[in-house]
């Protein structure tokens, strides 16, 4: 969902990334908060009102930002590795590719969060506590960002993975249990709970003809159904894939060309008749130099096929992800899905052994649930 997600910058050397339903959130809010600051301040001009009312959705964002920051730095500081952080239309997540190494790991990556939350919402009351009688319309956004602050902090608390609170659930379950598979499975299925209890409201929210607040619950609901649901199936496909290795898996027989094949003809004797979308391109005794992918040929001009080589389209080998064989499966697959390629050339000392891709992963797991297996 955050492949439309816009780079804005780095915090603390981690990218952060903004997604396009969060504009439809910042216009939504500060609409809101213009209409509730001229309600209750009707001497302001209505040009303070609307200022406020973005500068109040501006920091809240941000205080998001620092939610998410907070987890991200603790989270690396304990050797895992950050991708980004996005902000999103349900305010923002950490991308954190490697799973806690421990329960105290989860559980204080989990906490720090909402910590972080509260002490902002704290500080900002006490600038709407110093400010009310000398800058009544700080001390009004202030008072608003340390309600609504505490509150992100509260809803992140409930027990329902993935908010804070499952994950805090987990590592708490993780430490008792010792196992942090089975662990993560109860929490996705308290966090089912919790998001039907949301769905639930939502419903009786709109049949009270509360349309937009239940629609709003109801929606965050669904939300937190299917993220529960992707944790779960998770936790089952790395049981699938246990145990298992990239060798199983892979394709052996897989065409290469050279580097001085015509883009033309690799488009001609491979792409076409066998359907490939990736090529290795392999020099003298099997050694990998490249990968071209349908993409790097589509940025070549059609009448340029001919004379162009693929040594000059090709993805360099130093930009290339890959694998090795024996590498467990599990951890190419989230390799993939980290780096967002769909297939990993299989190299051995430079030599190209074999491919393996998103397709022949679900062709095992399919022929091993219909073997029972």
């Amino acid at each position: 969902m955050f492949r439309n997600a816009v780079y804005i910058g780095k915090v603390f050397g981690i990218p952060v990334r903004v997604h396009v339903s969060w504009l439809i959130v910042f216009v939504l809010i500060t609409l809101s908060l213009a209409g509730f600051f001229e309600a209750e301040h009707k001497d302001w001009p209505m040009q303070l009102t609307w200022f406020m009312g973005a500068v109040a959705s501006l920091l809240f964002f941000a205080s998001v930002l620092a939610h998410e920051l907070a987890h991200s730095l603790l989270a690396r500081s304990r050797g895992q590795r950050v991708r980004d952080i996005v902000l999103f239309i349900f305010g923002g997540v950490s991308e954190i590719t490697d799973e806690s190494k421990t329960p105290s790991t989860e559980f204080l990556v989990a906490v720090v969060g909402p910590l972080t939350s509260v002490v902002i919402g704290i500080f900002f009351l006490l600038v709407a506590l110093l400010t009310g009688q000398a800058a009544p319309p700080v001390a009004t956004v202030s008072y608003y960002l340390g309600v609504i602050n505490v509150i992100l902090a509260g809803f992140n608390l409930i027990p329902g993975f993935p908010l804070d609170g499952g994950r805090v659930l987990r590592g708490i379950l993780w430490k008792i249990t010792g196992d942090m598979d089975r662990s993560t499975q109860w929490a996705a299925r308290v966090g089912q709970v919790v998001a039907y209890l949301f769905i639930f409201r939502g419903i009786v929210y709109f049949f009270q003809h509360n349309y937009f607040q239940g629609l709003w619950i109801g929606f965050i609901g669904f939300f937190l159904e299917n993220a529960a649901l992707s944790s779960y199936r998770q936790v089952q496909l790395r049981h699938s894939l246990a145990g298992h290795s990239v060798e199983e898996v892979m394709i052996r027989e897989y065409p290469g060309v050279s580097p001085d094949a015509s883009v033309s003809s690799v488009v001609t004797d491979y792409i076409l008749p066998l359907g490939l979308r990736c090529l290795p391109v392999l020099a003298a005794g099997e050694q990998m130099v490249g990968l071209l992918t349908i993409h790097d040929i589509n940025r070549v001009g059609r009448d340029a096929w001919p004379t162009s080589r693929t040594s000059g389209v090709m993805i360099p080998m130093d930009k290339v992800k890959t694998t090795r064989s024996d590498e467990n499966l599990w951890d190419a697959l989230v390799k993939m899905t980290t780096d967002e390629v769909n297939q990993l050339p299989v190299v051995r000392d430079g030599k190209f052994e074999g491919l393996l891709t998103r397709g022949s992963i679900l062709t095992f797991l399919r022929m091993r649930a219909e073997l029972g297996l």
